[in-house]
């Protein structure tokens, strides 16, 4: 123990003085928190429908999503879930909104089926918009509204000279609050 203690301190003594300052970790977490607070409106537990457009048509299916702040307010966490009509999940992902305050920017790291990235988000002052490369010369824009208890959240596919076209709808209800993702850490003893 005593050898891994010296060699930190020993590394920690050659770094040049100015590498070692960094931001106020209390100031960054404050900034993290104010600029999480401000989407609040998504906190809760929600419910509805969505449709998507597959290679086969048009798939609609129950929507669900579980929302809530983590590590002090400095995050959101966000899960989806898709229910088919035979009750099984067609659709599961997680996201993680963050702030930086060094850059003012959000951004959402997403995960859903088997793929991950990290992607601007904007937030406004009903609602947010992020997007995803589409492909060639392509993109997808999802742009949601949450207000009186409705989240409504539509994505279009925007091709280069073309017209967009809608690929995804989803219409909840806030059904209730959840202490999820921070509620019943596990105890100490």
């Amino acid at each position: 123990m005593r050898f891994l203690l010296a060699a930190a301190l020993l590394m920690a003594a050659s770094v040049p003085a100015a590498a070692q300052q960094r931001p106020d970790p209390a100031a960054v977490q404050a900034a993290q928190r104010e600029a999480i607070a401000k989407t609040a409106m998504m906190d809760g537990v929600w419910r509805g429908t969505a449709w998507t457009m597959l290679p086969t048509g048009r798939h609609d299916v129950v929507h669900t999503e579980r929302v809530g702040p983590f590590l002090g307010g400095t995050l959101k966490l966000i899960e989806g879930r898709a229910y088919n009509a035979d009750g099984t999940v067609g659709f599961n992902a997680f996201g993680i909104v963050s702030y930086d305050p060094a850059k003012k920017a959000y951004s959402l790291r997403s995960y859903a089926m088997g793929q991950a990235g990290d992607f601007p988000l904007e937030l406004r002052p009903d609602g947010y918009t992020w997007q995803v490369p589409g492909g060639p010369k392509a993109l997808v824009r999802y742009t949601a509204t949450i207000k009186d208890g409705t989240w409504h959240e539509v994505g279009d596919r925007i091709v280069e000279g073309a017209a967009p076209v809608r690929m995804f709808e989803m219409k909840l209800k806030r059904v209730g609050s959840t202490r999820w993702p921070a509620g019943d850490p596990v105890p100490m003893k």
